[in-house]
């Protein structure tokens, strides 16, 4: 079974992990560890109380597809932190775009303009949670409403630290103001550095999933790096390469044909669109008859007798 969040975050093509587990953005680790033993209590085949099969199943599923990978994202620190400040980002693009931003609960529409916002916030997802999981039909509904309740905290969080600093003024009239200005004028430069660096972790992870042939996790790292950079080359190709690992040839295509688009000269996907399509059957686009690795044009015609797989990865054999 999948399930469709379309409202709070998840309407952003984002994973709201902590409307998952029911609990406020910045929880400690150690309340996000006992949110979860309790979920998964209520929850787990072995422990439920649930009779029907059609609510077991349901329940495995929740488990299994939502509160478990939502777990394990935030439990560990390294985690924590990036998908923090990926949250903080997110936070400043809420704000740009807050004249867009649509409010479906009553409680979310409150929070906009409540005075003390903490408080009422962490209360309000309190109380919400409590139920969260007892009726399962009900709880998707219950995580779009925290979602929502979390795009309003970081909207107005955002907010108040974006309209802390003055801006920096641009005077004309007089030429020695804008040299102290200047001093005062790095502090985008780090915001934007701080999101490579959280796409280049998930990028590294992926690499390494990568090489222990964990396909799944390593695309799971590679979707969450794209949503940070959409445009990123590597990013495109690696996912790509995952795909073909898993046999899902026309995605792995996809993804090549977009790190081609970002980057002609990316080197993994010059090496294997061209295999790829000779699999499919397709005729070789114009980037592959004239790209330059001559071993990516060799290979498949030694191993094309071989099957799909015997074609794609019988080169390393040779």
């Amino acid at each position: 079974m999948s399930f469709k969040i379309d409202r709070g975050l998840f309407k952003y093509d984002f994973i709201d992990y902590h409307a998952i587990l029911g609990v406020p953005i910045n929880t400690s680790i150690q309340d996000i560890r006992k949110r979860y033993l309790k979920i998964a209590r209520r929850l787990h085949p072995d422990s439920c109380a649930l009779s029907g099969e059609v609510e077991k199943e349901l329940a495995s599923d929740l488990l299994s597809k939502l509160v478990n990978p939502a777990y394990e994202k935030l439990s560990q620190e390294k985690n924590y932190t990036e998908y923090i400040l990926v949250l903080s980002q997110m936070g400043k693009r809420l704000v740009q775009e807050s004249a867009s931003v649509e409010l479906t609960s009553d409680v979310a529409k409150q929070l906009v303009s409540i005075p003390n916002l903490e408080q009422a916030y962490k209360m309000a997802i309190a109380k919400i949670a409590e139920t969260q999981y007892n009726y399962l039909q009900q709880s998707i509904e219950v995580i779009a409403q925290i979602s929502e309740l979390n795009l309003v905290y970081l909207m107005r969080s955002a907010g108040k630290a974006v309209s802390t600093p003055p801006p920096p003024p641009k005077p004309t009239l007089n030429s020695t103001t804008p040299q102290p200005n200047t001093a005062t004028a790095p502090p985008p430069p780090p915001a934007a550095a701080k999101e490579d660096s959280a796409a280049e972790h998930y990028l590294r992870r992926a690499q390494t999933l990568i090489d222990k042939n964990q396909f799944a996790q390593a695309k799971v790292e590679l979707q969450d790096a794209l949503k940070l950079e959409p445009k990123n080359s590597r990013c495109h190709s690696l996912i790509a390469l995952v795909y073909m690992k898993q046999n899902q040839l026309k995605m792995a295509k996809i993804h090549f044909d977009n790190a081609l688009k970002l980057d002609p000269n990316d080197q993994l996907a010059l090496t294997w669109k061209p295999k790829i399509e000779k699999a499919l059957g397709l005729r070789p686009t114009s980037s592959q008859v004239t790209s330059p690795p001559k071993t990516a044009t060799k290979q498949p015609d030694k191993s094309g007798g071989g099957g799909l797989f015997g074609g794609l990865f019988g080169g390393k054999k040779k």
